[in-house]
């Protein structure tokens, strides 16, 4: 618990520093445009369960929705066998700790389709989802204990058969990402501690048999020191088998680069979920990065401080989508709405333009929009 609510401290102070400030922007006399931040009104935020059930997924989830305002959050986590068809209790403990008490034992692509579409449970036993997203129903009584009303918004990790139920219901609900298997890279030089590398490498591959865990240096000494650690830790570890698959697998290796440039180039290609930057000089070496979900500066800041207790957020862009993508924050939860005001003057100083504009679009009843009401103000 003490852990928990210490993760929670750090997420939320994180998360706050995130939320951006409304601006009004003075264009001329009468004439402002203001930036308005408006929370959603709804989300479902989801939580693995499979190989583990993922606590610390409810904190990532949870703390930036509850930072950016929204009214109504709601939790699906797999139903475990020993914990009697209910989510994991570790899971439930969180929610509990930090207000949630909309909670569903549902997971995989089955729980991401009952967010996006909604479910009723009516109390004459017909149940179905909501296929309008409205109020629905086939006409009895909703038993609203047992019903799911859909979401804007969908958020949280998972396997790959939840990244492709969230790209399937894109468009109905707004997603955060297509967060995947995790993936780890190393950008380490000779400066480096082998066994800090191996630890890390091994702690992503404990996830999944298909994590990917990838070290790119440009000296061949730490490549061949760090397969050494990984031989000796991987066989200590409580899920070696699951680890040495995943190490195994075509997902993951050494890769040795020329030079430090050339590793940098070789990580930005891949664009790593986690990026860890055990270097000589590591902080002036993370500036230069472009692409990584996350970047973890110097020999003491493992991946694993970020999956729990960093005060950022684990829940990522893989895949190579950081080339574009952001990891889970406050804004996922937030739409920007532009407020316009114009007076009599503000507007008419600007007519003509508008007017030279439309026209030179064939759209004429734009123009017309503005200089009737020039006309009608004389």
């Amino acid at each position: 618990r003490s852990a928990l609510e210490e993760a929670i401290r750090r997420a939320r102070l994180g998360h706050e520093a995130q939320v951006p400030k409304e601006a009004t922007t003075s264009l001329g006399p009468g004439a402002q445009v203001r930036q308005r931040w408006v929370p959603v009104q709804r989300v479902g935020l989801y939580v693995p369960g499979g190989l583990a059930a993922l606590v610390s997924s409810v904190v990532m989830n949870v703390v930036p929705a509850q930072v950016a305002g929204v009214g109504s959050l709601a939790v699906a986590s797999p139903p475990q066998k020993d914990n009697d068809g209910l989510p994991d209790a570790a899971i439930l403990a969180a929610c509990a700790l930090l207000g949630v008490d909309e909670v569903y034992a549902a997971g995989g692509a089955q729980a991401i389709g009952m967010f996006a579409y909604g479910v009723t449970t009516e109390i004459n036993g017909i149940n179905g989802t909501n296929g309008t997203r409205g109020t629905g129903g086939t006409g009895g009584s909703v038993d609203p204990a047992n019903s799911c009303p859909p979401v804007d918004v969908v958020t949280g990790p998972g396997n790959i058969y939840v990244a492709a139920a969230k790209r399937a219901v894109l468009g109905v609900v707004g997603i955060d990402s297509e967060a995947g298997t995790t993936e780890i890279a190393v950008l380490a030089d000779e400066t480096a501690d082998p066994a800090f590398v191996a630890a890390d490498l091994i702690s992503q591959a404990e996830h999944d048999p298909a994590a990917g865990s990838v070290l790119v240096t440009d000296s061949p000494a730490l490549a061949e020191a760090v397969a050494a650690q990984i031989g000796l830790q991987a066989d200590e570890a409580k899920h070696a088998q699951r680890i040495r698959t995943a190490l195994t697998g075509a997902q993951s290796g050494i890769v040795l680069a020329d030079d430090l440039d050339h590793a940098i180039e070789v990580v930005d290609a891949y664009a790593a979920e986690h990026l860890e930057i055990q270097t000589a000089d590591a902080a002036a070496v993370a500036e230069r990065i472009q692409n990584a979900g996350a970047i973890f500066v110097g020999p003491h800041s493992p991946v694993p401080l970020g999956d729990y207790i960093a005060g950022s957020n684990h829940v990522l862009p893989t895949g190579g989508t950081a080339r574009y993508a952001s990891g889970l924050g406050v804004q996922a939860y937030l739409k920007s709405v532009q407020v316009i005001c114009y007076d009599a003057q503000g507007l008419d100083d600007v007519t003509d333009h508008l007017v030279t504009l439309a026209e030179s679009e064939d759209l004429p009843a734009h123009g017309r929009a503005a200089t009737l009401r020039r006309e009608r103000g004389r």
